[in-house]
């Protein structure tokens, strides 16, 4: 076939449908792609052609609340904290006072050796006696108390033994060991041991004698 002289350039050729097979029909998309297409278009949460809505600012009265609440917090943390302060010296300073006053009264204690010797040898008379008798009641007033009587129960953590003397006469059983004379008192203030009272011992032999 003669091509005409006026028309440039390499023929174009028809366009064609591509098939597998002569005798297919049209082509069909798969149904994978369109469920996919249309699960997307549903996802979006929009409808077609309108972009989702932005998200709305807090309120003013929402934003004062928050700051309420933590300002709240914060008052609430700082009075726990002051009233641990308050409490821990409150304690401490107890503590302090307590030590003060038992340092005092173990300084005092040979004045009160010296007032017991003095009315064992009867020379705790007249105005020395009211003096005595004075001191002990202001001692007494502070916290200190005096330990220790014949027929007492041994304790080695508030008596010192000086002498032991076995039970007279001896039996087969174990007789528990007492205080049978004191030689010295020993003194306390409340749980705060002073000195132990030096004592006596008859009965069973007291540990580590």
């Amino acid at each position: 076939m003669n091509r005409p002289t006026h028309v440039r350039g390499l023929p174009r050729r028809p366009l064609a449908l591509v098939r597998d097979h002569p005798d297919d029909g049209p082509a069909v998309l798969p149904r994978r792609a369109v469920e996919g297409t249309q699960t997307a278009d549903t996802d979006s949460g929009a409808p077609a052609g309108r972009a989702p809505a932005a998200a709305q600012p807090a309120s003013p009265e929402a934003v004062l609340r928050a700051e309420l609440r933590e300002r709240t917090a914060d008052l609430q943390r700082l009075k726990a904290e002051y009233d641990n302060y308050r409490k821990r010296v409150r304690r401490d300073r107890r503590a302090v006072g307590e030590i003060a006053v038992t340092n005092v009264l173990g300084r005092l204690l040979p004045v009160l050796d010296a007032v017991a010797e003095a009315a064992e040898q009867g020379e705790l008379t007249g105005g020395f006696r009211r003096v005595a008798e004075a001191l002990e009641t202001e001692l007494a007033g502070l916290g200190l108390q005096a330990f220790g009587a014949p027929g007492d129960p041994f304790d080695p953590t508030r008596h010192e033994a000086l002498t032991y003397t076995p039970a007279d006469p001896p039996s087969g059983r174990a007789e528990r060991a007492t205080c049978a004379a004191v030689v010295r008192p020993g003194y306390r203030v409340g749980d705060r041991l002073l000195r132990p009272a030096q004592v006596a011992v008859r009965g069973e032999a007291p540990a580590g004698a």
